[in-house]
């Protein structure tokens, strides 16, 4: 009797001392899943904008900043595997695949500037409404992105918001590379203004690729 007492009052105790489900997770998670969904779409009408507006005017800054784009959306995505559960992406998976995606894009940066280096390029009244739209909304994107990062402790999360950070950037400077060569002609300032995001693309993709991109859990 007092053995099965002593089992019982066990039991409960252990019941009662059990760390409770934080339950506004649930709705946390829900809202990393809208934000990437955002995200995604997006990242879906800036690629094809910035790309066509890209092979119509033979701009090398506008194609980097297209391939940022189809990254970024690929970046997203790999951030949204996580929360399906036929997927179920582990996290350490998902920071390493956004990592690669930051080395992907600044080798492709690269790339596309020295392979395009001589090539004729024309005014694009387009790209420079997608680069300014971009440069208003991806820092917005970003800020919501590691605040979220921090409060559900997520580092592929984090490097996503790395990755719209970049875009951001990519947005500025291309813009001001297109709005120079708009007014002056100067046609190299388009491969400069190309090449200037990809020391930014290293450290951040080397900073996430070891765990340090995000700070979530400071």
């Amino acid at each position: 009797m007092s053995s099965s007492s002593q089992t019982g009052t066990h039991g409960a105790c252990c019941g009662s001392c059990a760390v409770p489900e934080d339950p506004s997770r649930p709705n946390l998670l829900n809202q990393v899943a809208w934000l990437q969904v955002i995200t995604i779409v997006w990242m879906v009408l800036e690629c094809a904008g910035s790309l066509w507006a890209a092979a119509r005017a033979h701009s090398v800054a506008l194609l980097a900043f297209g391939s940022d784009s189809l990254i970024e959306l690929l970046s997203a995505s790999v951030v949204l595997a996580q929360f399906l559960p036929s997927f179920a992406l582990k996290k350490a998976h998902a920071e390493r695949a956004a990592a690669s995606l930051l080395f992907l894009l600044a080798g492709a940066v690269v790339g596309i500037a020295v392979l395009s280096y001589r090539t004729p390029m024309e005014t694009s009244r387009l790209g420079i409404g997608i680069t300014a739209a971009a440069l208003f909304a991806m820092p917005l994107l970003a800020w919501l992105k590691r605040r979220q990062a921090r409060a559900s402790n997520d580092r592929a999360l984090a490097a996503d918001a790395t990755q719209s950070a970049t875009c951001a950037y990519l947005a500025a400077v291309t813009l001001a590379g297109l709005l120079i060569y708009a007014l002056w002609r100067i046609a190299w300032v388009d491969t400069v203004a190309a090449l200037a995001a990809v020391p930014i693309l290293i450290i951040e993709g080397r900073r996430t690729w070891r765990g340090e991109g995000c700070g979530c859990c400071a």
